[in-house]
């Protein structure tokens, strides 16, 4: 069956919990956006049933889109739509994925699966992934994390020679490369490809007999590898998605490697495309805000790192008070640092509504903070008279945050002390991240007493960057902190925006 950009051709029936809505998937953070997730398996007769719970599994990184791309061993057909991963799959979409459905071929046992927030690219049907072509090597479906810092200029080159490009994302860029016919006569196509490539990614790509996955030489954007106890290897952003279907972690993906996952599923092969480079770099906001608390990321537990971090935090910037109190969800770990180092209790006296519908999709940017309001809800019985300490994660615009604390105001809370588990954030990020322009971070040209008046608390403090990379388990050297040093490991068109692919496109589409 042909490739028609929606469904095609999947194994058993599923439980009803497999589908149920996706009340547990918390609020995005107000001011910035979550990367991308992938999940891919070889192997088992139900490989589309385990990519779905991958990709469930990693959907707090992105909340715009999800994707599968399912191969029987000789041909790839992939379902894609905007929403969470329950709302674009639904059990008869799965069936037919997996082979189930009327029609040649027999059970898929190849699967790559995607979460998307757009971090190049707006949030078009057309930008989901995985991405799936063909060309004159055959079919190819495509999953990314991460942002391709010369991907604008590699299109500009290749529509100067007639190519048409889909979609607005950077991914699309690589398939082009890859069917280009010169490239295709190297020894190792894919190989050449990614040296072609700068900037932050961790693909995936299924060919139909086969999966591989890589990442680039600085290590951006975590991807690991997996193996379940039925034998089978499967490759996650992060080792949650591999508890979901069972799966022991094996190691990580190596910065420059390609790793290839043979048809049978029960056999890895690695090749590097890339030297790796003189350090990694980690981006640190994984551990600080992006990855689930229960992953093991760059060789740590997520969550013991951010209660470290709250652990410096109450060190470095002590306060006498009734209370600790964490912004749901990242902040909590850090929250509960702070309340051990310090001996002040910890309390949860915001608490999220898991019920309130998705502010990611709200239509304008009212309609958006009231929800993200609405999702967290101030408990006045524990903050009233309360000298209170707020710890969170991060503050990038600082308009929500402001308003959390006019909540707690409101509520009856004495004093208000905020405490930041990472330094202010001054610079962009262009490696992953959808943090704003340079003007929009509250931060950039000004000082922590500025912002303190701004968001209207009596205390500010945030953690120093030695302090959190102090938390973190790696040499400080292995860490990517651009968004808050301005120092970018590799160079990089400090003008690049969100949308830069799109040019005029953008009303054609819309």
């Amino acid at each position: 069956m042909p490739y028609n950009g929606h469904t095609h051709r999947i194994s058993r029936s599923f439980p009803l919990s497999v589908l149920s809505p996706q009340s547990s998937v918390l609020p995005p953070h107000p001011d910035m956006k979550e990367k991308c997730g992938v999940f891919g398996i070889v192997g088992p007769a139900d490989a589309v049933e385990r990519c779905y719970y991958g990709i469930y599994a990693l959907q707090h990184r992105g909340q715009e889109s999800a994707g599968i791309a399912a191969s029987d061993g000789t041909t790839i057909n992939a379902h894609t739509g905007l929403g969470l991963v329950s709302d674009v799959f639904k059990k008869d979409i799965l069936r037919e994925l997996s082979g189930g459905a009327t029609g040649g071929g027999g059970a898929s046992t190849f699967a790559i699966g995607h979460v998307r927030y757009s971090t190049a690219g707006s949030n078009r049907k057309c930008n989901a992934q995985p991405i799936l072509e063909e060309y004159i090597g055959g079919q190819v479906a495509v999953a990314h994390n991460g942002n391709l810092v010369n991907a604008a200029k590699i299109k500009a080159d290749y529509q100067k020679f007639g190519h048409i490009f889909y979609s607005t994302s950077d991914t699309e860029v690589v398939l082009h490369m890859l069917a280009k016919p010169t490239h295709q006569d190297k020894p190792d196509p894919l190989a050449h490809v990614l040296n072609h490539l700068q900037g932050a990614f961790s693909f995936l790509f299924l060919f139909p007999d086969r999966l591989e996955a890589c990442r680039d030489p600085w290590g951006f954007r975590p991807l690991v590898i997996g193996q379940t106890r039925d034998g089978f290897y499967c490759v996650a952003s992060e080792t949650c998605a591999l508890t979901s279907i069972q799966a022991t972690y094996i190691r990580e993906v190596e910065p420059g490697e390609i790793i290839t996952i043979d048809r049978t599923g029960t056999k890895l092969s690695s090749r590097f495309f890339s030297e790796p480079a003189p350090h990694t770099s980690h981006c640190a906001f994984e551990h600080v805000y992006f990855a689930s608390p229960s992953s093991n990321l760059f060789g740590d537990v997520v969550m013991e790192v951010r209660q470290r971090m709250g652990r410096q935090l109450a060190i470095e910037s002590p306060v006498d008070a009734d209370i600790v109190i964490p912004i749901p969800d990242s902040g909590r770990s850090a929250a509960l640092g702070y309340s051990k180092q310090s001996g002040i209790p910890f309390e949860e006296g915001i608490v999220p509504n898991r019920y309130v519908g998705r502010s990611f999709i709200q239509p304008s940017q009212h309609m958006r903070d009231l929800a993200v309001q609405m999702k967290l809800i101030v408990i006045p019985e524990v903050v009233k008279g309360k000298r209170v300490i707020v710890v969170e994660d991060s503050i990038v615009r600082g308009t929500t945050t402001r308003g959390k604390m006019l909540a707690l105001r409101r509520a009856g809370a004495k004093e208000i002390h905020m405490r930041v588990s990472c330094p202010p954030i001054r610079h962009p990020c262009f490696f992953g991240i959808d943090f704003p322009t340079p003007t929009e971070l509250i931060a950039n040209g000004r000082t922590v007493d500025q912002i303190r008046d701004f968001i209207e608390v009596d205390s500010l403090a945030y953690l120093s960057l030695d302090g959190m990379l102090k938390s973190m388990g790696k040499d400080p050297s292995n860490y990517c902190t651009a968004c808050w040093s301005g120092h970018y490991p590799i160079p990089v068109d400090t003008q690049l925006t969100k949308f830069g692919l799109e040019r005029h496109q953008t009303k054609m589409f819309e």
